[in-house]
């Protein structure tokens, strides 16, 4: 049984802020200007991104009705309504909620009713963990559609009365940098068993992911101190307590990712080694890099193991949309086939990295009719 993706969407929230914007939506911690703010921002290469919050820190929009709107805007650029939907499968880092499942939280803002559902947790790969349940459903002949979304909404987490309430005023580096790294967006795909009746469609080929969770030490996370290996926010007596030790503020361990560069493309070779890959039949790269820093690791070392593929190949979006995690690969993509007049037959590699614990999830497509 044959995969499509059929349609393609994506929201995103409010008006697109520019690098001087970002600490009036954020606000000042403590009152005062960040001095690593510059720093970061030359590095990632990010000009443009979008906030589900508003200049009082007050949510505009809730992750789930993010993930709807993205649902919605790819049922309306399909052929199907919303009540033919047989599975939705969604992906978030953090939903709106603790529980219930993110999942049960988009398919009630979007009221489609009586269709099997799934909810990937996870960093930036999970939204290919959602995608891959939805393709292998639709493969072995359980449902003929499934509607996969992705979303994220990082914002809530840097707002600066969540850093002022750290004891001590500590709070290190690796706190911080995600501050200047990530925010909001939802996107979403339609899959379906066989191709538009009109227009093009993208084939999924296959989709393969490689976790290095035993090799790796947490990169990524919220829930635990810095320096605490074992306690997390969940084992202190109070949850005032946590956010006291800044158990509850995202973090990045940046001593380690450099090697979410070593581990991607460690996969990449993997692929070419199994035959599931020839670089000189890629026509077109889409791969979610958190920063302008990474992509320059990634082409040299690509170079290196001779396995490079020309940069005019390579599109992204993250300068101008920013990174949304786990929904930048859909938003991408949404952007990519809509801005690119692809022909049939060609073919487009995805890859996302994570360094939540290393895992690094591909895709391949091949443009179809």
């Amino acid at each position: 049984m044959d995969v499509y993706i059929n349609s393609t969407g994506h929201f995103l929230p409010g008006k697109a802020i520019n690098n001087d914007e970002i600490e009036e939506v954020l606000g000042l911690i403590h009152g005062k200007k960040s001095r690593l703010k510059k720093k970061i921002l030359q590095s990632n290469g990010i000009l443009h991104r979008h906030y589900a919050i508003n200049t009082a820190q007050e949510t505009v929009i809730s992750n789930s009705e993010m993930a709807a709107n993205a649902g919605r805007n790819c049922i309306d650029n399909s052929y199907l309504s919303s009540n033919k939907i047989k599975m939705l499968s969604c992906a978030t880092s953090q939903g709106d909620n603790v529980l219930p499942g993110f999942g049960s939280m988009v398919q009630a803002a979007l009221n489609i009713s009586e269709i099997e559902l799934s909810t990937s947790h996870g960093i930036c790969s999970s939204s290919m963990m959602a995608l891959k349940t939805a393709f292998n459903a639709i493969k072995c002949d359980d449902h003929d559609n499934a509607l996969v979304v992705a979303s994220e909404l990082t914002s809530r987490l840097f707002k600066h009365t969540r850093y002022e309430q750290v004891e001590n005023n500590d709070v290190d580096f690796n706190a911080e940098f995600l501050r200047w790294m990530l925010s909001d967006g939802a996107g979403a795909l339609l899959l379906e068993n066989q191709s538009r009746p009109t227009g093009k469609s993208l084939k999924i080929d296959w989709i393969k992911s490689f976790s290095h969770a035993n090799a790796f030490p947490v990169c990524m996370s919220v829930g635990q101190a810095k320096d605490e290996d074992h306690k997390t926010w969940q084992d202190y007596a109070t949850y005032s307590e946590a956010e006291r030790a800044g158990a509850l503020l995202l973090r990045q361990d940046v001593r380690l990712l450099d090697n979410i560069v070593a581990v991607g493309v460690q996969g990449f070779l993997k692929l070419i080694s199994q035959k599931h890959v020839d670089t000189d039949k890629i026509d077109h790269v889409l791969c979610h890099f958190s920063s302008k820093y990474f992509k320059s690791k990634i082409f040299d070392m690509l170079e290196t193991a001779g396995a490079s593929i020309p940069e005019e190949k390579w599109y992204t979006n993250l300068y101008q949309r920013g990174n949304t995690g786990c929904a930048s690969i859909f938003i991408m993509l949404d952007e990519f086939i809509n801005t690119h007049d692809l022909k049939v037959g060609e073919t487009i590699f995805c890859m996302v990295p994570e360094s939540g614990r290393f895992n690094c999830a591909y895709m391949h497509l091949t443009v179809a009719e």
